[in-house]
Order: structure tokens, then sequence, then C-alpha cells
């Protein structure tokens, strides 16, 4: 099923985890609209704006996937609202500066990304179709846990 012109349901919820795990990734339809949303109002116009294929790393996650990964059944994941993704070639944190600037979002972080460093991290941009909170935070290590904080750019 084709999202928008360049990101389909099968690219947004590949798992290997599911995969290996057998657990089922399947979006219910509410999900799939959130999806389709997720597509039109971020990642197209990311795709169209850079010129290049975004990679997404994670789309949706089914509830019982984010428990597996030890993450939460109420992740945005889980309702097809969020994605972790970048592009090759193109600097994280300008990837995500970009976002902010030009995409209606409601939760954008740029996770474990190191200045200096183009290639470190990804962006990870959920939407909502109720009134956004447009929240900036970077996601860091410290002391051997993930740390979110405000980012001001």
């Amino acid at each position: 099923m084709q999202l928008s012109n360049n990101f389909t349901l099968a690219e947004l919820t590949k798992s290997q985890t599911a995969t290996r795990k057998g657990i089922h990734n399947k979006p219910e339809t509410d999900a799939v609209e959130n999806l389709i949303h997720l597509a039109e109002t971020v990642l197209q116009p990311v795709r169209e704006h850079f010129g290049k294929p975004v990679m997404i790393s994670s789309g949706y996650r089914s509830p019982a996937l984010c428990e597996a990964i030890g993450s939460s059944a109420k992740s945005q994941h889980a309702k097809g609202e969020a994605a972790d993704f970048e592009i090759h070639g193109i600097d994280n944190k300008e990837l995500a500066t970009w976002i902010k600037e030009n995409c209606e979002y409601d939760q954008l972080i740029l996770e474990f990304y190191e200045e200096g460093n183009p290639n470190s991290g990804w962006v990870h941009c959920s939407v909502s179709k109720t009134t956004p909170r447009r929240e900036r935070l970077l996601a860091q290590k410290i002391d051997g846990k993930t740390q979110y904080v405000y980012w001001p750019v």
C-alpha cells in the first residue's frame, strides 16, 4: 500500500525484531491513517526537499513489538504517529533543523547526535492530528542512561 509518493506501508512496518521473534506488526486502520498523515506531513516533504531516499529505521511498532524492545506500548510508534530515520549523506542535525523550520510535527528528537559527526544518531519525528506540541528534544547518554533535554535550536 502506498502512503505517499515515495513511502509504502511495508517500509514503515518492517521490523527485523518482529520477524525474528514472530511478533505480529500489522497496524489497524487508525494506525494506517496516522502513517499516511506522517508520510504526507513529514516524510514526503523531507524526501522532496533533500532529493534523496529517507532511510526508515523504525516506523510503526505494534504494542507487543514495543514491549519486546523495551519501549512503551503507548508510544507514538504504536499509534503509527512516529518514525526514526536519516538520509545518507545529510547531517542529522541539518535534517532535524529543516523539519523544525518547515514541517508540522508533534515531537522532534535529535537522538544521540555528536556535534561534528554528521553521521551520528538519527532523527525521531512524530505527528498528531490534534494540536501538535512542537516539542524539540535532544536524546543523550549521560552516566549510561538516556536523558532527554530541550533542544533550543
